[in-house]
């Protein structure tokens, strides 16, 4: 499969998400910013803001290539030799909404190879909400296990894992959501899985394709929920330990900042307004509580 042909996949994706988000908002409408890297291509990316139900979200679409940065040559051993030219392609989404009562979502799929042949996709699907719902927990896992399920078998338990250990913040020692589904490095024909080039897209594919039936379903059951000013803080606190994930551990985020990335594209994830309070720890018993005790690794949400 050609790098275009996937990069137009990617395109299809990004419009196909927007049209389904701003149909379910009702008034938010997506403004797209075009822009070109400074080593070859670009990308697109769109912005809705002060909608019916999401207050801010981008879903980016990029396709760039050039040399290979040092980090990254780095980071991937290659010779000091060897002058690889790179190209990479993705759809990036993240979702603030409104209402505490509907969660925070993000989802990234990516394709990136080398010269020389080397090539791999990542991705993955997570929920983050403000208020732990057991059963919209089970049903984002399920819905994700069958995705996982019509292309691989192992994929859902090793994916579903990995989430687990990236999607966790340190210095908190709690997961950042509900967790979902984290890969990368998938490389065609890797002995752990066996799947062709072509394979692997289909699966990358089916999780961009996820995004959108499962978003818009946590819109329409929770859009219209009543709130109170206290479990609007709380949103705002949740969103405080979004941002300290997003600009402490995440990868993609310390990669693209260090390697002169797209800033306004890359920040396009940090929520329009966060709080954070000095040791706030909610009282025993309440939902907060019960949210705070269900942000941890290895819960079997199925």
């Amino acid at each position: 499969m050609l790098r275009d042909q996937i990069a137009a996949e990617f395109k299809n994706l990004q419009d196909t998400i927007c049209q389904a988000l701003e149909t379910e908002d009702g008034s938010g409408k997506f403004r797209e910013d075009l822009w070109e890297h400074h080593s070859g291509g670009g990308g697109r990316t769109r912005l809705i803001q002060d909608g019916s139900v999401i207050e801010k979200g981008g879903v980016n679409f990029s396709a760039v290539e050039g040399p290979v940065h040092p980090r990254l040559r780095a980071q991937m051993n290659l010779p000091e030799h060897e002058a690889p030219l790179f190209f990479a392609t993705g759809v990036s989404i993240v979702m603030h909404p409104k209402n505490p009562k509907v969660p925070i979502i993000h989802m990234n799929v990516r394709y990136f190879e080398l010269d020389n042949g080397t090539c791999w996709f990542g991705g993955g699907i997570d929920l983050t909400p403000h208020y732990v719902v057991r059963e919209d927990a089970t049903y984002f896992h399920r819905q994700l296990k069958q995705v996982c399920d019509a292309h691989h078998p192992a994929f859902y338990e090793k994916f579903k894992n990995w989430a687990d250990d990236y999607f966790f913040v340190q210095h908190r020692d709690e997961t950042r959501g509900i967790g979902g589904i984290f890969f990368d490095y998938l490389k065609p024909d890797a002995p752990d899985h066996g799947l062709s080039k072509s394979a692997l897209f289909n699966f990358v594919l089916a999780t961009g394709q996820a995004f959108a039936p499962l978003y818009t379903h946590f819109m329409a059951a929770h859009k219209n929920e009543p709130h109170t000013p206290e479990e609007k803080n709380w949103q705002y606190l949740r969103r405080g330990r979004y941002v300290e994930f997003n600009l402490v551990w995440d990868r993609g985020t310390k990669f693209g900042l260090e390697t002169g990335g797209r800033t306004e594209s890359i920040l396009m994830s940090l929520p329009p307004q966060a709080n954070w309070a000095y040791d706030n720890r909610p009282e025993p018993g309440t939902p907060e509580a019960e949210t705070l005790s269900l942000l941890k690794k290895g819960i079997n949400w199925l």
